[in-house]
């Protein structure tokens, strides 16, 4: 292997394993909020306030 075709392939696969890293750690963030029942609800939540206050 020469350097040409390592330094693109390490850069993308260090790319790929950071953005599977956010996903796990979005997806375990969405699933505890889920599970919080004083998190406010969504203002598109069907059963959310019709307008809320901008955060």
């Amino acid at each position: 292997m020469d350097i040409p075709f390592l330094i693109p392939s390490l850069l993308s696969l260090g790319t790929i394993g950071a953005v599977i890293v956010f996903a796990i750690w979005s997806r375990r963030r969405t699933i505890e909020r889920m599970e919080d029942d004083n998190a406010p609800k969504s203002s598109l939540a069907k059963d959310g306030p019709s307008h809320r206050r901008a955060d």
